[in-house]
């Protein structure tokens, strides 16, 4: 499930994008303030910011600039009432790469959403290939070579995550945070349990390979 960060200081709006966003198969999570926005992105990888532009203390334009020198790719959206040709320029200068103006169509912004994952090289339809590999999030199945593979529900998501994202690093605690309840007994040496699972599961897959970056943790790499 694709994780969403609304940064909105409207309650009310940040609310119904959430709950639009959460209906609709994403799993988004709301911040009033640019400060909750960054405590949010320590304990979870978003793969999408949708921000405000006016907002207290920190503005949109000061977010997008320190998350693009954090993170190149993630994708981000500015939902603004500011419709003026020097709000936009500045705005993809800061390095968004969509801009809505308010009031919004939800539907309209999923749109956006699907083609701003899908240009970030995520699946928007919900569909992952990889050489002799398919997953498919919908019906929650993977196959390799034509024969469905069982996986558990978190041994998909996890293996889900890593693909989505090649040759990037997730750390054990990132994936803990995102794939156990916050208050599990289990300690982020779990990962290494699940991916030698799937290793075995995928021993026939010569299409990528799950590599442990020592002192850090996990990235999928394709052949």
């Amino acid at each position: 499930m694709f994780q969403i960060l609304v940064v909105e200081d409207d309650v009310q709006l940040c609310r119904s994008v959430c709950t639009f966003l959460n209906a609709n198969g994403y799993a988004a999570t709301g911040c009033l303030r640019v400060t909750e926005a960054y405590d949010a992105m320590y304990e979870t990888m978003f793969d999408l910011i949708i921000s405000d532009i006016m907002m207290p203390e920190i503005d949109g334009f000061s977010f997008a600039q320190t998350v693009r020198s954090l993170n190149k790719e993630i994708p981000i959206l500015f939902m603004t009432a500011r419709d003026d040709l020097a709000s936009k320029q500045r705005g993809y200068r800061a390095g968004v790469d969509d801009y809505m103006v308010k009031p919004i169509d939800l539907d309209e912004l999923l749109l956006r959403i699907g083609a701003l994952l899908r240009r970030a090289g995520i699946a928007a339809n919900r569909r992952l290939e990889v050489g002799n590999f398919i997953m498919d999030v919908d019906e929650h199945t993977a196959y390799l070579d034509g024969e469905e593979i069982a996986l558990t529900a978190r041994e998909f998501n996890l293996l889900y995550k890593l693909l989505s994202y090649p040759k990037k690093t997730f750390s054990r605690t990132q994936l803990m945070d995102e794939f156990w309840d916050a208050d599990t007994a289990s300690g982020p040496r779990t990962v290494d349990v699940y991916m030698t699972k799937l290793r075995a599961k995928l021993a026939g897959c010569d299409a990528f390979e799950i590599v442990t970056v020592h002192g850090l943790g996990y990235k999928a790499v394709l052949s």
